[in-house]
């Protein structure tokens, strides 16, 4: 347990299901309250769960990511229902795959809308509040391995590039607010075999099994294995960690 993570509150974008998720019951398991921001209905289902599962104060909050408008909304409603927010994850991504020769500007501004400029709204406005309230704070952005590394055999240069922007948006502002009490660092996923991922390769077993063989751990990560990162990322233990990108992949670019 990090006892100072103890009634904090966290934001976590992409919160309704996935990754996003699975770190937000890893911080309500350290007794943080925790608003969940997502484009999905269920996200009010999910905060209820978290609550019901945990005993912490829990809101969702349907958020579309790339409206910066929206995105203040969401966040001056955490104010209002849970108090500032000290710790942010902002896991709310996608990829759209296709080869780049043909890949039209609608799917092209569509990752880059939700991967860079979600990202860059969500940090911004909690950054907005975190700064005024003048408390020690803590944000984390999900990125991927895929923003140092061309997995194959998908085509996803896109969503590379996405990525790639985000562990250099991590590192410009944790150095621009590094003495404000403000870190912002990355978590770099491998391959994680959440809901959607699995879908995808119940479909394609052979890809599976490629992206599988080239994993030096020989197997996909679970979302539980993000958590202790995560929780460490947020607490006070890494106050001297910042503006940088660390990548869980089971040693997948090491290789």
């Amino acid at each position: 347990m990090f006892e100072d993570l103890k009634g904090r509150v966290a934001v976590v974008t992409g919160g309704a299901g996935g990754i996003g998720y699975s770190i937000a019951t890893a911080y309500a398991q350290q007794g943080m309250d925790v608003a969940l921001l997502d484009l999905s209905p269920t996200v009010a289902d999910s905060a209820a769960k978290l609550t019901a599962d945990f005993g912490v104060r829990s809101i969702g909050h349907v958020t579309d990511v790339t409206d910066p408008e929206n995105v203040e909304a969401a966040f001056d409603e955490v104010v209002s229902q849970l108090g500032t927010p000290t710790v942010l994850l902002a896991a709310a991504g996608l990829t759209l795959l296709g080869d780049s020769i043909d890949y039209p500007q609608s799917k092209w501004r569509t990752v880059m809308s939700v991967n860079v400029d979600g990202v860059f709204y969500t940090t911004q406005s909690f950054a907005r509040r975190a700064l005024a309230a003048g408390r020690p704070s803590s944000a984390t952005l999900i990125s991927s391995m895929s923003g140092f590394a061309v997995n194959v055999p998908q085509r996803q240069a896109v969503y590379n590039a996405s990525k790639a922007a985000v562990h250099q948006l991590a590192a410009s502002l944790g150095v621009e607010w590094a003495t404000d009490g403000l870190r912002v660092n990355t978590i770099a996923p491998g391959y994680v075999a959440t809901d959607l991922t699995k879908e995808v390769i119940e479909s394609d077993p052979e890809l599976a099994q490629e992206w599988i063989s080239r994993i030096p751990m020989g197997r996909m990560a679970t979302p539980e294995d993000l958590h202790g990162l995560a929780v460490y990322l947020a607490s006070d233990a890494s106050s001297y960690l910042t503006a940088q990108s660390i990548i869980i992949d089971g040693g997948y670019t090491a290789i």
